[in-house]
């Protein structure tokens, strides 16, 4: 395994773990470090890359400062590693939606969690993390989203999904390639709401998309993230 640290925006790091023998082309796994008062870790990885993780962590600050541990929803590599680090960050919470805590995370996890409501804001103290409710996007029911409002980057979880090896940032057209990799494998829980769901994130304008399983795109997140709600939108209507 390769894991690389990469700043993608003031005090917001990626965390990138390339497994070559996941997937036909390996797949790499994100996590980001939002570093203020409050240090705030979305993602942990699987329980198999903590240390890898970990070790990226140190990089930048002690692990025992983490206070916030969040991810889109409940599934191993968002969440496989959460209760290594809590071992590890004696004052860190798990903070996850009020629906993924009754379901899942209330008994998983080895700390009582904090769970966040729609639109509720994790103020870390010089970043401001709002959590967005976003059910069966791209998947779970528990799925949603943080928006990082002083930086207006937007960790969009599992959108724009790709295999193999890529670039720590890009400024690139995203949709070929994601396109591709969903077509092939099809990630999404289309419903009706896929398409109206995604157009809310583009009305946020994010200026910085951090991407689980894809290079951190910089741009005007808000064209990019209509064009991939009109996409789904497009292939809803064509199986119905």
């Amino acid at each position: 395994m390769k894991t690389t640290l990469t700043e993608i925006a003031p005090e917001i790091y990626r965390i990138s773990t390339y497994i070559p023998e996941a997937g036909p082309h390996g797949f790499t796994f994100n996590q980001f470090l939002v570093v203020a008062e409050e240090p705030l870790l979305f993602h942990t990885g699987l329980r198999a890359t903590f240390d890898c993780v970990a070790g990226a962590i140190e990089q930048v600050m002690p692990i025992s400062r983490l206070r916030w541990i969040g991810f889109g929803h409940y599934e191993a590599d968002e969440c496989g590693a959460m209760n290594e680090f809590l071992s590890r960050a004696p004052h860190a919470s798990v903070a996850h939606g009020h629906l993924g805590v009754m379901l899942s995370i209330f008994d998983q996890c080895d700390r009582e969690p904090r769970a966040l409501k729609n639109n509720e804001v994790l103020d870390l103290g010089g970043k401001r993390m709002r959590r967005l409710e976003t059910p069966h996007v791209p998947h779970g029911w528990d799925a949603g989203l943080f928006f990082e409002e002083t930086t207006k980057t937007l960790f969009a979880g599992d959108l724009f999904t790709i295999g193999g090896e890529y670039e720590a940032q890009t400024e690139s057209d995203l949709m070929e390639r994601a396109i591709a990799f969903e077509t092939a494998m099809p990630g999404t829980a289309l419903t009706p709401q896929t398409q109206p769901t995604i157009e809310r994130l583009a009305e946020l304008q994010p200026r910085t998309l951090a991407l689980m399983h894809n290079a951190t795109w910089s741009g005007d997140g808000s064209i990019a993230l209509r064009e991939l709600a009109k996409w789904y939108g497009a292939r809803l209507s064509s199986l119905v």
